[in-house]
């Protein structure tokens, strides 16, 4: 149900203006001057707006003006008696989405507001899709590790140079890898991403080499595996840590000689691969207890690039918030809410054990459950646990 402002000093047109949208199934509010108007503006979310241009206080095109500045996307129907194609014209130029005079045609009227409302939803579903299919979200913060994190990639990544991120889970080393091919040579080739942890091992072989029809029983057809997929991009292996012994043989050697050689297949093909990985595990831990080889380990990690917690880096949490407020709101269709000062020092305060992809998910919670302002007591009720 779209919500709609009428702004009029003539209470007789507001009354039938709200009786034929109210009618229509809108939710309608009113204001008798500009300077209401504006008020009611800054303090509810609308979809859109009638408004008068001759009006006490605050004229039209001045309360058009404050509009535009606070959030340009709500269209604004101007409605006039007294105006002329100038008036029109200039009320279009600075941002009105149509004019309509006195008295209004019923019917355009109502056909100008369905297609207002229309054109906004399809600008609000084009951003959402736009953030969607863009390459890569940027890497917030300005703590020194997260600008080390960055100072590294500006220096790796234009080489081929292998590396291995490590961080706890949700930290975003997928983002890191991601900067790392989007900073590289290779930016125009695909990055293929395989999560080690999610594939069966006995599995694992022909996601990354592929397989031959017939080399085993599922095997109905051909297929090429990751690293063909990747040639001439990126290869990232998240949570190589959890990959099979078998398979961790296989990849050293595709590492060392640039070829692979499909599952039930003998013939070798040349594949051309920056290979990025990424663990949650110690893998030095993991070599010792014969879980990890060694020399692939040092094959992975020509560098290294450790991601720290959320809690090793809580200068960061005030700029993750705004990022995700506005990233949110977006998704939603909704204007961004506001955080309380002592509700942002709450959640600096708060134990992350799900690290960047916790925060995220207490951000969307809170906009969901809070009113237009996060406040502390917000914080307290939907994230700290009862």
């Amino acid at each position: 149900m779209a919500h709609i402002l009428i702004i009029d000093d003539e209470k007789s047109i507001r009354n039938v203006l709200k009786d034929i949208l109210g009618n229509e199934g809108f939710k309608v509010e009113e204001a008798s001057d500009g300077e209401e108007g504006l008020q009611k503006f800054k303090q509810h979310s609308f979809d859109l707006v009638l408004c008068d241009i001759k009006m006490p206080k605050l004229d039209g095109l001045e309360f058009l003006d404050a509009v535009v500045t606070i959030n340009a996307e709500v269209p604004v129907i101007m409605i006039s008696g007294h105006g002329n194609i100038e008036t029109a014209v200039d009320a279009v130029k600075k941002g009105a989405y149509d004019y309509i005079s006195k008295p209004p045609d019923l019917n355009r009227l109502l056909i100008t507001i369905r297609n207002a409302l229309d054109r906004t939803n399809l600008v609000k579903e084009t951003k959402v899709l736009k953030r969607k299919v863009s390459k890569v979200q940027e890497i917030i913060g300005n703590s020194d590790a997260i600008k080390k994190i960055k100072d590294t990639i500006e220096k790796v990544a234009p080489t081929d140079a292998r590396v291995l991120i490590t961080g706890e889970n949700g930290t975003g080393k997928e983002l890191v890898a991601r900067w790392l091919h989007e900073k590289s040579l290779r930016c125009h080739g695909p990055i293929v991403e395989v999560n080690c942890a999610a594939i069966p091992s006995e599995l694992i072989e022909s996601e990354l080499f592929g397989h031959e029809k017939g080399s085993f029983t599922s095997a109905i057809k051909q297929r090429v595996g990751k690293f063909e997929q990747a040639n001439g991009g990126t290869l990232f292996l998240d949570e190589i840590g959890d990959m099979s012994l078998s398979a961790q043989a296989k990849v050293l050697r595709a590492l060392q000689e640039g070829k692979i050689t499909r599952v039930g297949g003998d013939k070798e093909i040349n594949v051309d691969v920056r290979v990025v990985a990424a663990t949650n595990k110690d893998l030095l831990k993991e070599v010792e207890e014969k879980q990890f080889r060694l020399d692939l380990y040092h094959r992975l990690g020509v560098i290294l690039i450790h991601v720290p917690t959320l809690n090793q880096r809580l200068d960061d949490i005030p700029d993750l918030v705004t990022k995700f407020l506005l990233d949110i709101a977006a998704d939603y269709g909704q204007s961004p809410k506001s955080i309380d000062k002592k509700a942002m020092e709450a959640l600096q305060a708060h134990q992350w054990t799900g690290n960047i992809r916790e925060l995220r998910n207490v951000v969307e919670r809170l906009i969901i459950l809070s009113g237009k302002t996060i406040l502390v007591d917000d914080v307290k009720n939907y994230v700290l646990p009862a």
